[in-house]
């Protein structure tokens, strides 16, 4: 596989599993990524953990620094989240961490083709560690497709057309981190 790399297996994400039940008020804090026109990602749910400083309103589509994140509120709600981040950042050799997220996806429910482009796409890489998914969740890239398991951590090209369809009977969840890893 080109567009897919599992990194690791058997993390043990209960706690985190654990947390998110206990903090529902967390979900759809901020809901640019999943209302803004055009967005693939009109049907999912987001915790922002870290993300980009959002501008004043009304110029909400600048961007301050695309490549600098800052940890939102919900980051130090969920010390189980920052621990798993972490713990991956170290193992993919990270430099600089960019947008942490957690995101669900309902059964039935999909990501719609897409690319993530820009300068943020091509300066960090796109880890996904798999909180929940019962099997029946596709992710594909370009011409490539897996079944991410609970557990799993994997790396994958976002600069390939990708897109997500859960087929399950359970929520898809994922914390996706990028990093700037060093060569």
């Amino acid at each position: 596989m080109r567009n897919f790399l599992r990194i690791a297996q058997g993390v043990n994400v209960a706690p985190l599993l654990l947390a998110l039940a206990r903090r529902p008020e967390l979900w759809n804090q901020h809901t640019l990524r999943t209302t803004h026109p055009g967005t693939p990602h009109t049907q999912v749910d987001d915790i922002w953990l870290r993300f980009n400083a959002m501008p004043p309103p009304g110029e909400e589509a600048r961007v301050i620094d695309e490549h600098e994140s800052i940890d939102y509120p919900a980051y130090a709600k969920l010390p189980e989240a920052r621990a798993l981040v972490m713990s991956v950042f170290a193992a993919v050799a990270g430099e600089r961490l960019g947008r942490v997220l957690i995101t669900r996806l309902p059964p039935g429910c999909a990501i719609a083709p897409h690319v993530d482009g820009g300068s943020h796409a091509a300066y960090y890489s796109r880890h996904h560690v798999v909180l929940q998914s019962d099997g029946d969740c596709l992710f594909r890239a370009g011409e490539e497709a897996v079944h991410m398991q609970t557990g799993e951590v994997w790396w994958f090209d976002n600069s390939k057309e990708h897109e997500v369809i859960n087929q399950g009977s359970t929520d898809r969840i994922h914390l996706i981190l990028d990093a700037r890893c060093s060569q």
